[in-house]
């Protein structure tokens, strides 16, 4: 019998679980024995006695490591690692784009077989399983929250009879999953939207969710491989800050989404855009953990530059604990299934390197 670990995420402010109690409940019916360390989902919401009335055992932190697959939002701490049984099966974020990430050799000296969510294909077959996109969606809905609640005027247009307010325009920079979903949260509140993206596929998308498309030629596309951005020429670079300027500068709230895997997050919202803001203007970087779209933004902090609120929290998903954890849980009981197959003792593994899912995600000395 196949035993699946799922352990308290320790990194700080780090909210989520790995797995749920609905989705334990199925992982039990199909034939696995699932071992959750005991706390592992109470700042999610998810009480220990909801693991144990889904069938999970309740253990120590010991027991939860030493198992047959393991579980993980976050990356491994070293010492998380000593803790993993020789030869297991660790799924989760390896957050890290180094070809010579010491926690990945520490892995594969444990012989560990790692599957990455970072390397996941974006195919239609891989979607039900795409913790990157689940996460990001959760993300671009709290960021606009953020932005909201920071913002000191209303979002939508507002007519009393003490008068009217004009509606908050939003700039949203990036038309992935993260910047969708916020063009989408920020229309539903109202607010007048205008959104840009370097892929011109994506202008379709901000007109469908009734947002304003900001067009600019480059010169160039920004298109790069699997529907994710590539990083732009130098001298596209400049023409893209320059014409993006004045855009900018007429917004009230400004939520940055732009990230290139492997890469620093390129600069869209100048120095010199920041200081053209008006007062009380907010900008909420979704790329803070990776440098920034604003240069003066601050990771895992808020911080006021002329007058203007920059917003660098780097894990929202963190903020809506409960349905973040519950959509990663059912993306890695989707994952699941194609990594085992029936056996007359319960589930056994199939070989990874076969499926074509599994074979990119799969991380090899």
């Amino acid at each position: 019998m196949i035993k699946i670990g799922i352990p308290l995420e320790r990194h700080p402010g780090e909210r989520r679980v790995a797995s749920v109690p609905e989705v334990v409940r199925s992982l039990v019916k199909k034939g696995f024995a699932v071992h959750v360390e005991e706390g592992a989902g109470g700042r999610a919401g998810y009480p220990d006695a909801d693991y144990r009335e889904a069938g999970a055992s309740l253990v120590a932190r010991e027991a939860a490591f030493d198992v047959d697959l393991l579980l993980k939002v976050r990356r491994p701490e070293p010492e998380e690692v000593e803790r993993m049984r020789q030869g297991g099966v660790l799924v989760g974020f390896l957050e890290s784009c180094a070809e010579d990430d010491p926690l990945t050799a520490a892995l594969l000296a444990r012989q560990m077989q790692v599957l990455a969510l970072e390397r996941m294909p974006r195919t239609s077959r891989a979607q039900s399983m795409d913790a990157l996109s689940s996460q990001a969606n959760l993300a671009g809905y709290r960021a606009t929250l953020e932005a909201a609640a920071r913002y000191g005027r209303f979002f939508p247009m507002m007519m009393t009879s003490a008068g009217s307010a004009k509606p908050a325009r939003v700039v949203v920079l990036g038309a992935g999953v993260a910047g969708l979903q916020a063009i989408a949260t920020a229309r539903r509140l109202g607010a007048d939207v205008h959104a840009y993206d370097v892929r011109p596929e994506t202008r379709e998308q901000i007109l469908s969710l009734g947002a304003k498309p900001i067009d600019l030629d480059l010169g160039e596309s920004g298109s790069g491989e699997g529907g994710y951005a590539r990083e732009l020429s130098e001298e596209a670079r400049a023409r893209q800050q320059a014409a993006l300027g004045d855009a900018l500068a007429k917004a009230h709230v400004i939520i940055t989404t732009a990230q290139i895997p492997c890469r620093r997050a390129p600069v869209l919202v100048t120095e010199e855009v920041v200081r053209r803001l008006r007062p009380g203007s907010v900008i909420v970087d979704l790329a803070a953990a990776s440098g920034g779209n604003c240069p003066l933004t601050v990771a895992d902090e808020v911080v006021e530059r002329e007058g203007v609120t920059l917003v660098g929290l780097t894990n929202f998903p963190a903020l809506v604990a409960a349905d973040a954890s519950a959509f990663y849980a059912r993306n890695l009981a989707n994952l699941i299934d194609i990594m085992v197959e029936p056996g007359e003792d319960g589930p056994r593994w199939r070989d990874f390197s076969a499926d074509d899912i599994t074979a990119a995600m799969l991380l090899t000395p």
